[in-house]
């Protein structure tokens, strides 16, 4: 079956998708460098999952990463920043968190680079060149804002226009809402106001459940294949 490939948009998808990819980085023991580090066979056998091998016995993620607003530096800063390919990373100039300039318009621009981007990425980890998205299953996973959290007064526009078009593309549609989290955090005493740490962990939260919804689907996927073998 094919790999997984993930599409990473706006700055909280982004920053939860870099905890998410240092977790597959540990499962599959591959250094921050890129190198593999590992012993087992299995994370051998799983690691095209995830990664390609690129020169130099180097593995880059299976990531596009996509921001309206230029840069994404926090990523390109971060202790694994530097492994992802620098042509998957495509930016515009900035929506003002205002979705329905983002998808209407300045998104609009960007769709064609894309999707450009995602069928060179397929077709360079793909055996089948006849098609392009053979059975695709689509699967997202979003952040609803909490007034107490964002100070962008779009924000809860942003989030119910989103969701709407969400549920009419894929096939399946994970929501994260903030306010539960900070509401975990406050209940432990946190003051509302000391949200650096906090928010790290909470993307650290998402990013696992992302990580235990791929091992779910992976196992179905070997499931699937030991029966077809049998």
């Amino acid at each position: 079956f094919l790999p997984y490939k993930h599409l990473e948009a706006s700055q909280c998808g982004n920053q939860i998708s870099a905890k998410f990819w240092e977790v597959i980085r540990d499962e599959q023991s591959i250094h921050p460098a890129g190198t593999y580090h590992g012993y087992c066979n299995l994370q051998l056998d799983e690691i095209s999952l995830y990664y390609s091998e690129a020169t130099g016995g180097k593995y880059v993620p299976h990531a596009i990463l996509v921001d309206l607003e230029p840069g994404m530096d926090s990523v390109r800063s971060g202790p694994f920043g530097h492994i992802f390919r620098p042509d998957n990373f495509i930016f515009g100039q900035g929506a003002g968190n205002n979705w329905v300039k983002g998808h209407y318009t300045d998104m609009a621009e960007l769709v064609d680079s894309v999707l450009d981007v995602c069928i060179r990425r397929q077709r360079a980890v793909s055996s089948s060149r006849s098609e392009t998205y053979p059975d695709p299953i689509m699967n997202t996973f979003s952040v609803v804002p909490s007034p107490k959290v964002s100070d962008t007064l779009f924000e809860p526009y942003n989030a119910t226009l989103s969701i709407h078009q969400l549920v009419k593309t894929e096939q399946f549609t994970a929501t994260f809402h903030w306010k539960v989290f900070l509401h975990w955090y406050t209940g432990k005493g946190m003051d509302e106001m000391e949200l650096t740490e906090a928010e790290s962990n909470m993307n650290s939260l998402i990013s696992e459940s992302i990580y235990q919804a791929s091992i779910a689907e992976r196992e179905e996927d070997f499931g699937e294949e030991a029966e077809e073998e049998a």
